[in-house]
């Protein structure tokens, strides 16, 4: 009989710990609930291929598109699983606008035209250079189309930006274009 009323209490006891009786368990969950949130963003991972915004961060032709894309408020959504294609501008592609375009587009209140132009760089899906055809047109993710044109192997958006390299992430592809594409 004591045998059997020992295991009942330590049942009970197991029980009671599993079910969060422990005043541990309790201290736990609110030091979680007053831990800071972190965006898609500020996810840390060493271990995976990165993601289309690190991608872009890492390479010093493209410090204005990362600028461009923090003062949209875009990081995150571009850290997400996507899939996604990016049309990339260089550096030297932002250059080709008029003086004190790029300065003038950075300020918060441009936010929504920056926006708009960059979402008109971006397509929700993956396309290779190999899936692309002439006269094929992508719906971009701020609902306005651009148009490819492939000759000789070679591919252009909206006839005139050349895609001048691919580079494959986590969340989908860049391509690296020569110019800025600029919605109508």
């Amino acid at each position: 009989m004591r045998y059997l009323l020992c295991f009942f209490l330590l049942a009970w006891c197991f029980l009671w710990y599993s079910c969060g009786g422990s005043s541990q368990e309790a201290g736990s969950s609110t030091a979680t609930a007053n831990m800071p949130t972190v965006d898609q963003s500020g996810v840390q991972d060493n271990a995976s291929q990165p993601n289309i915004v690190q991608v872009a961060a890492s390479s010093p032709d493209h410090t204005t598109l990362v600028a461009a894309v923090k003062a949209a408020h875009l990081v995150d959504a571009l850290s997400n699983a996507g899939p996604f294609t990016v049309f990339a501008p260089t550096n030297a592609a932002f250059n080709k606008l008029p003086a004190g375009t790029v300065e003038n587009l950075l300020k918060p209140e441009n936010k929504a035209i920056l926006s708009d132009i960059l979402e008109y760089h971006t397509f929700v899906g993956v396309i290779r250079t190999d899936q692309m055809r002439d006269g094929q047109r992508l719906n971009q993710v701020n609902l306005k189309n651009v148009v490819l044109s492939v000759q000789d192997g070679k591919v252009k958006v909206n006839g005139k930006a050349n895609i001048i390299a691919s580079v494959r992430a986590s969340n989908g592809i860049i391509h690296v274009i020569d110019e800025v594409l600029l919605p109508e």
